[in-house]
């Protein structure tokens, strides 16, 4: 019998990817908060896998650095 020798398939890394809890950690937030601006639509990126929430931490530190202001009615755009 001969053994299969084949390598599975490539994939691409996958990325890092927090709870909504470890997220709040991360961005030093209220779990309410982020929830609350995931519903607005105002929040980081997210995936949904069933019921659970998760937040790559590529998004999370891409939208943490959109959020910076010069004053309160000047945000600063990159």
């Amino acid at each position: 019998m001969a053994r299969d020798n084949r390598k599975p398939p490539q994939r691409e890394e996958l990325p890092e990817l927090l709870t909504a809890i470890e997220a709040t950690e991360f961005l030093n937030l209220w779990l309410i908060t982020l929830s609350r601006q995931r519903y607005q639509g105002r929040g980081p990126i997210y995936c949904k896998h069933g019921w659970r929430v998760y937040y790559p931490r590529a998004d999370l530190v891409d939208w943490f650095e959109r959020q910076r202001w010069a004053s309160t009615g000047v945000p600063l755009r990159s």
